[in-house]
């Protein structure tokens, strides 16, 4: 199981802060450092100093760092243009020398398009511009150099694309789709997607999506074993029950609602936890850590926990 850090910095984090998580997260060993998307705090915290773009921090993050894999869970696909998406993440690849990932999904928190003016349509238009904007990524990065890409859909039309430039990665950079839908987010995972995710459902639950998403791989003609399947999950993690009071309470959160609705408890329960999503044929795990100034949380992770998974 490879363990990844995943954080939230629209909740209040600037740039300075995401490299000492990033740099730390290399340090201690993880598998990568993931940033949510978003523009708009959520719930009652003040979000200062306020929003960062994630593509422009996983460009600064990409020259800071030496291992550590980067990515976003997830990019909205309502915030930027197929074409210049696909340019962004092929510049922080090859910045990176080839350790990026790109997890793309429809967008869904409607205040955050309101306060920015980003258009927000109904779920099924955005799922129709999520499919055509992983047709264009994909089509764009597998175009060879010196050919042109075309498309012509409901929502975008490329001409004559030179499809430049090309990530560091061959073929490509992975794709990551996640979600809990039921019919259509399956059909696009199996058709574009290196790896699915599931975010912040139950154990049993969980289950349940990833079997969707096996039987839509079958259904077409593809190897479900050729998917990886991850979780998300929010950690809190302490050496005792002080400690993980403690910890619990820096977020908002008792330790009961962590230990029943994420990977929480003493090094020993956290990797009882993380085994049960293993058990699932989960490979990889997204640790959501909220509070990015506690770096000893990262560590007791990174020696408690790590070795064990």
């Amino acid at each position: 199981m490879l363990l990844r850090i995943f954080t939230e910095p629209q909740q209040g984090a600037d740039y300075a802060t995401l490299l000492r998580v990033a740099q730390a997260t290399e340090e201690y060993g993880f598998d990568a450092f993931f940033r949510s998307d978003h523009y708009l705090k959520m719930g009652d915290v003040s979000g200062l100093p306020g929003p960062s773009d994630a593509w422009v921090t996983l460009a600064a993050l990409a020259r800071e760092t030496r291992r550590v894999r980067l990515g976003t869970l997830v990019t909205a696909a309502t915030f930027r243009l197929p074409g210049p998406l696909a340019i962004s993440v092929a510049n922080v690849d090859d910045m990176s020398g080839g350790r990026v990932e790109l997890g793309l999904g429809t967008g869904w928190y409607d205040d955050e398009h309101t306060a920015y003016g980003i258009p927000f349509p109904g779920l099924g238009e955005r799922f129709d511009r999520l499919e055509e904007q992983l047709a264009i990524i994909t089509g764009l990065w597998d175009t060879p150099a010196g050919k042109t890409f075309d498309f012509e859909g409901a929502h975008y039309r490329l001409a004559g694309s030179p499809g430049l430039p090309k990530p560091a990665q061959q073929p490509r950079p992975p794709i990551i789709i996640g979600g809990t839908g039921a019919k259509r987010t399956p059909h696009l995972a199996a058709r574009y997607a290196d790896e699915f995710n599931v975010p912040f459902h139950p154990v049993e639950k969980t289950g349940t999506v990833f079997e969707r998403v096996t039987a839509a791989c079958e259904n077409g003609g593809r190897e479900s074993s050729s998917i990886t399947l991850s979780a998300a999950q929010v950690v809190c993690c302490g050496r005792d029950e002080a400690e993980l009071a403690r910890r619990a309470d820096a977020i908002g959160r008792s330790v009961e609602d962590l230990r029943e609705n994420g990977v929480a408890g003493t090094p020993a329960e956290v990797v009882e936890r993380i085994g049960r999503f293993g058990e699932l044929g989960a490979e990889r795990i997204y640790l959501q850590v909220l509070d990015l100034q506690d770096l000893d949380h990262l560590a007791l992770i990174a020696s408690d926990v790590l070795p064990q998974v």
